[in-house]
């Protein structure tokens, strides 16, 4: 059995339509959009509207951890436009929804990540996508778990859940043979990024439940460039399985 695994895929639909060439499935742990590239300014939902010089001032407030002073440039950007600005924002992600799951091959098992909207995935599955949150799916006899999404965080992206709704989904999947996850476990140099200078979260709700069950593998993305891309808790391996949009090749799992 061959299982390809993304995360990450920020608006890459080009790479993603190539993800499941020779697997029998594939698996997306989410962050399927692209609202702001901090590799390329011109790209993503806020350069689109506002242009990547403003782009640009917006990440280096972000990256500088001056939060309040990005949510107000930000406000002040939004504010020139007409309308609600959530009106715009959604008819930009779901033109990036279209594509994407226009191009996501099938079987799929997907889940969250944090700057995805769920109540919009419904529109755009394809026969073959199968959707898991708190969920679990046999795929080749082995039993995957999924838990989408991030935790509460000063960026405020949309799909970050409290500590203890984030722990309920994890305590649901139970045990498994691979848990897959958009974050982290809580292990310091998997939540590292080297280029962002700064420790992402990271769940101990996830952590508890692989020391507790010992799953073969558990995988997961969210942190673009880390200090370790592979961790061992015990017997589990623990993979980082890559920026997608960097990237553009999936990690590979056989068994």
């Amino acid at each position: 059995m061959r299982v390809h695994v993304v995360s990450d895929v920020h608006g890459r639909a080009d790479a993603l339509a190539r993800a499941g060439d020779g697997a029998d499935a594939l698996i997306c742990l989410g962050d399927l959009i692209l609202f702001v590239d901090y590799d390329d300014h011109a790209q993503g939902i806020f350069a689109d509207l506002f242009g990547a010089e403003n782009a640009a001032a917006f990440i280096a407030l972000r990256t500088a951890k001056r939060f309040d002073e990005a949510r107000a440039m930000s406000a002040r950007l939004w504010a020139t436009l007409e309308g609600d600005p959530r009106e715009h924002i959604e008819r930009n992600v779901r033109a990036q929804y279209e594509t994407l799951f226009a191009a996501m091959p099938a079987p799929a098992y997907l889940t969250y990540g944090n700057v995805d909207i769920p109540r919009l995935w419904a529109d755009y599955l394809r026969p073959g996508h199968e959707v898991l949150d708190g969920q679990v799916a046999e795929i080749g006899g082995l039993r995957f778990g999924f838990v989408g999404g991030g935790l509460k965080t000063p960026y405020r992206t949309p799909y970050e859940l409290a500590d203890e709704e984030y722990a309920a989904k994890v305590e649901a999947v139970g045990e498994v043979d691979v848990l897959c996850c958009h974050i982290p476990p809580a292990v310091p140099e998997l939540l590292y990024d080297v280029v962002a200078r700064r420790f992402e979260r990271g769940s101990e709700a996830t952590l508890r439940a692989i020391e507790r069950t010992q799953p073969r593998y558990a995988l997961f993305g969210h942190v673009h460039n880390p200090l370790h891309g592979r961790a061992r808790v015990g017997r589990t391996e623990c993979v980082n399985v890559g920026h997608f949009r960097g990237r553009g090749v999936p990690y590979v799992l056989e068994w």
